[in-house]
C-alpha cells in the first residue's frame, strides 16, 4: 500500500513537478494550492503534510500551527529561504523537518522515507518503562503520563524523549539525537534538536525556563537527570 503524501503549494509548475517526482517514487500524492484547501485536505489523514512556507491566503507557519493543534501527521516545511530566522520559527510551529527550494527529488524523498520511518514503532527496548521525575515513559504503549495523565506529544518529540531516557543519564550529543531519532544524515542541522528540545521542554518540564528534566550539557547535547 502507498503512503499519502499531502501537498501544499501554490505554484502549479512546482507543484507538477513535484507530484510527479513523488508519483514515480511510489507515493499517492494529493495536491493543495493554497494554505485553506491544505487544512481541508488535512481531514483526510495523509501519511505527511509537505507544507511550502509561502502561500497566496495565509502563510505556512499559521497553517503548520493548525495542523498541530489538530493532528500529529509530520510536516515538512518547505522553504526558498535559508535564513535561519524562518527555518527555526517554522520547526517551531510544529514542523517536523524543512527542505529548501530548489529542491532535489531525491533528497526530498530521502528526508520523506526518514520521516515515515519515524513514525514507526519503536524496537522494543530491554526496559519498557522509565520514570524520570514525576514522568512515566511506557515505551511498551507508547505513552509518556504526568502524574497519571497522558501528555501530548508529537511522533518526534516522544522518539526525542525516549532516546534520552534510554541513555540512563548519559549525555546524548546532537550527532546522535539526528542519527537515532531523526534517522538521517540531515547534514548536520542541529537546529533541528535544539528546537524540538525546546518544544519538548514546554510539555514536560514544569517550568520551561528551567528545566530540571532534560539538562543541556553545554558544549555536547542533552541528557535526561536521573
Amino acid at each position: 500500500m502507498s503512503r499519502s503524501v499531502l501537498l501544499v503549494e501554490d505554484d502549479p509548475r512546482v507543484r507538477r513537478a513535484l507530484s510527479m517526482a513523488l508519483s514515480d517514487e511510489g507515493y499517492s500524492v494529493a495536491e493543495a494550492g493554497t494554505g485553506a484547501e491544505g487544512l481541508q485536505m488535512v481531514a483526510a489523514a495523509p501519511d505527511v503534510v509537505l507544507l511550502d512556507l509561502m502561500l497566496p491566503d495565509t502563510d505556512g507557519f499559521t497553517v503548520c500551527r493548525w495542523i498541530r493543534q489538530r493532528s500529529e501527521v509530520p510536516v515538512i516545511m518547505v522553504t526558498a529561504r535559508t535564513d535561519s530566522h524562518d527555518v527555526v520559527a517554522g520547526l517551531e510551529a510544529g514542523a517536523d523537518d524543512y527542505v529548501t527550494k530548489p529542491l532535489v527529488a531525491k533528497e526530498l524523498s530521502a528526508r520523506i522515507r526518514a520521516l515515515l520511518r519515524r513514525v514507526e514503532p519503536l524496537s522494543a527496548p530491554s526496559v519498557r518503562r522509565f520514570r524520570v521525575g514525576d514522568l512515566e515513559i511506557r515505551t511498551d504503549e507508547g505513552l509518556v503520563l504526568r502524574d497519571g495523565h497522558r501528555l501530548s506529544l508529537t511522533r518526534t518529540e516522544y522518539r526525542l524523549l525516549t532516546e534520552l531516557a534510554r541513555a540512563r543519564g548519559a549525555v546524548c550529543t546532537r550527532e546522535d539525537l539526528l542519527e537515532h531519532v531523526w534517522g538521517y544524515g540531515y547534514f548536520g542541522d542541529s537546529r533541528l534538536v535544539d528546537v524540538h528540545v525546546r518544544r519538548l521542554r514546554t510539555k514536560v518540564e514544569r517550568d520551561p525556563g528551567n528545566p530540571q528534566l532534560v539538562v543541556t550539557a553545554r558544549g555536547l547535547g542533552y541528557r535526561l537527570a536521573s
